[in-house]
């Protein structure tokens, strides 16, 4: 005899109308049929269903069991017993409430107490139910071992239906969550029971053996060392597992088997070099490689100009890891594609602000610029200019953690691309930084090579090697500071270049530092001192471009900044180099700024 204690939670939802009353009444009926019509007509698809919570009325706003108990013998309690399961069941597929109301009213004694029954149909709506409400994360996976008995009838329930495979196979993966778990299943032939699935003719009923197999075998070196030995349709279980790994597959399988391949192989059950499994991990492994790089270039490509988009990638659950993951993958490919998605989305202020940041980007893609072909090195250091910008919180740890040298070094490169980056990094990590941060800059570098680099031919190299002299020429001290140390070779390389066929846009960036050094306080005099940096300034002013003319038109500005009285003589000096006369004639320029900055000099003359 078998009887069947199905528990509903019962909450008030809405005010009881005529249809609920009715479907109340139907469901204490006398008559089974009229119970059963209640069940399948009132619940399955009725609208008193809220988020899968049946509303039974007021008077059951507690919770109600509903004793279906005439004995499983007559066809009509069968049939009424599977539609209330498959009710419970479909209750269990709404929200987490849901699943936590039914295990607090007891759901899981009572449906495992149905799988004694002989009814095939009743008891794959049972394991279906129990299934759905295992699966949940809110539901205590002990309550699968809490009675010895249960274990041992799932097992011998296997080989009923494909459907009673599939779901006490996925109850197994879910509820095996310790060493402890793992050794219960293991003790009543989980293995043995298990293994003729993986042959099955049904996808799914192989796909949850193999899941199965990966949760037993997860560091469990018992497990790993039965499994090699086991014989499935005369194939060892190893060799059904490396089939499993071909391309034609689905990936959900390929990885799944690969995985039980690997736990074995950590377990000492499977020899690394084992030929069979070596060749076939390696084409797998080539061809997840290639996967990986195809999908880190095309988010590389999708994020690189849409702000937008790059929120939504970094936003991906896991995609960060993953792209981090990958820049020590062995497959250079695959490096060079993750750090180009990295490039990418590190040109966006707010993800350098909070998912770099974060993920502390930055470790791993210091570790790869310290070992890494050309080609990988000129996307790092690229992707660690954007890192060393002021507002990024990853500067600081980056220059903690002794940053200058790898630059410097780059700096040296044969690849203009490298020394590009290389300089550029400096120049972000010289901006607005304090004297201790310039002088290590300037010691790593050597004034050799800034020198050199301020020869390049590379017009980029130049142009950053530019902006890193202008930034470490900044705020008065630092200036003074510099200039008393490098004066001499910072004024004959600002000299050569002004000298020199360069673009506009190199001249415009030396006549800034120029400008910059005549802030100083002391370092001004270098400039005084130089008549012929002086006609140069007065050239520029006079120049067709008005760039170069207001860059040189702020060195004069600065130059004659009357601040303590004591610029009488350097006025006096550029009045008689006819400096004057030009600044009243730019006064009346064309260009917005350049009109203004003339003026701005013409008041400290007057003053």
């Amino acid at each position: 005899m078998c009887r069947l204690t199905v528990v509903l939670s019962c909450v008030t939802m809405q005010e009881v109308t005529a249809t609920s009353r009715h479907y109340v009444d139907r469901l204490f009926h006398p008559d089974p049929q009229k119970v059963l019509q209640g069940v399948m007509t009132e619940v399955l698809g009725s609208e008193l269903r809220t988020e899968g919570v049946v509303v039974l009325g007021s008077e059951l706003r507690t919770e109600c069991v509903v004793l279906l108990g005439s004995e499983l013998r007559t066809e009509g309690a069968v049939v009424l017993r599977t539609e209330c399961v498959v009710v419970l069941g479909s209750l269990a597929m709404g929200t987490e409430n849901n699943i936590k109301s039914l295990v607090d009213c007891h759901i899981i004694p009572a449906l495992l107490q149905g799988l004694v029954c002989p009814d095939l149909i009743f008891i794959e709506a049972c394991l279906r139910c129990l299934r759905t409400v295992f699966i949940s994360p809110v539901t205590p996976v002990q309550l699968l071992y809490t009675d010895p008995t249960v274990i041992p009838h799932l097992m011998s329930l296997l080989s009923r239906s494909p459907r009673t495979q599939d779901y006490i196979t996925q109850i197994f993966s879910h509820c095996c969550k310790t060493p402890e778990h793992q050794t219960v299943l293991f003790n009543h032939g989980a293995i043995q029971n298990i293994a003729p699935m993986l042959i099955s003719l049904s996808y799914k009923v192989r796909m949850q053996a193999l899941k199965c197999f990966s949760v037993l075998a997860y560091e469990n070196t018992q497990v790993s060392m039965t499994l090699v030995n086991v014989l499935v349709d005369g194939d060892l279980l190893s060799q059904v597992f490396v089939r499993m790994l071909q391309r034609d597959l689905p990936i959900e399988m390929q990885l799944t088997a690969a995985k039980c391949l690997t736990y074995m192989c950590r377990a000492g059950a499977i020899r690394t070099d084992d030929r069979c499994i070596v060749l076939k991990l390696d084409h797998d492994l080539k061809h997840a490689h290639e996967l990986r790089q195809a999908a880190f270039k095309l988010y590389a490509s999708l994020g690189s100009n849409d702000e937008d988009i790059r929120k939504k990638i970094t936003e991906t659950e896991n995609m960060m890891d993953r792209i981090v993951s990958g820049l020590s993958e062995s497959s250079i490919k695959v490096r060079l594609a993750a750090v180009r998605c990295l490039h990418s989305l590190s040109r966006s202020v707010q993800q350098l602000r909070t998912s770099f940041h974060d993920h502390a980007v930055w470790k791993p893609l210091m570790k790869l610029l310290q070992n890494a072909p050309d080609e990988v090195l000129v996307m790092a250091s690229s992707t660690l200019c954007n890192l060393l910008l002021e507002f990024s919180p990853s500067k600081e740890p980056i220059l903690e953690s002794g940053v200058v040298e790898l630059l410097c070094s780059l700096t040296q490169s044969d690849s203009p691309a490298l020394r590009v980056n290389g300089i550029w990094a400096l120049m972000n990590m010289a901006f607005q930084a304090d004297q201790k941060v310039k002088g290590e800059i300037v010691r790593a570098l050597g004034t050799e090579q800034l020198f050199r680099l301020l020869s390049d031919p590379d017009t980029n190299v130049l142009m950053k090697t530019l902006g890193l002299l202008r930034n470490l020429l900044s705020t008065r001290p630092h200036i003074d500071q510099i200039m008393s140390s490098h004066g001499k070779q910072i004024m004959q390389a600002v000299t050569l270049i002004l000298e020199g066929e360069h673009s506009i846009e190199v001249k415009e960036q030396t006549l800034c530092i120029l400008a910059n050094i005549a802030d100083g306080n002391t370092a001004k005099e270098l400039i005084m001192t130089n008549d012929d940096i002086l006609q140069k300034i007065k050239y520029y002013m006079g120049h067709s471009n008005a760039k170069l003319q207001l860059a040189a038109t702020f060195c004069i500005s600065n130059l004659i900044w009357n601040e303590e009285g004591s610029c009488q003589e350097r006025q006096d000096k550029l009045r008689e180099l006819g400096f004057v006369d030009i600044l009243h004639k730019l006064t009346q320029a064309l260009d917005p700024n350049l009109c203004e900055r003339a003026k701005t000099a013409m008041q400290h003359y007057l003053a």
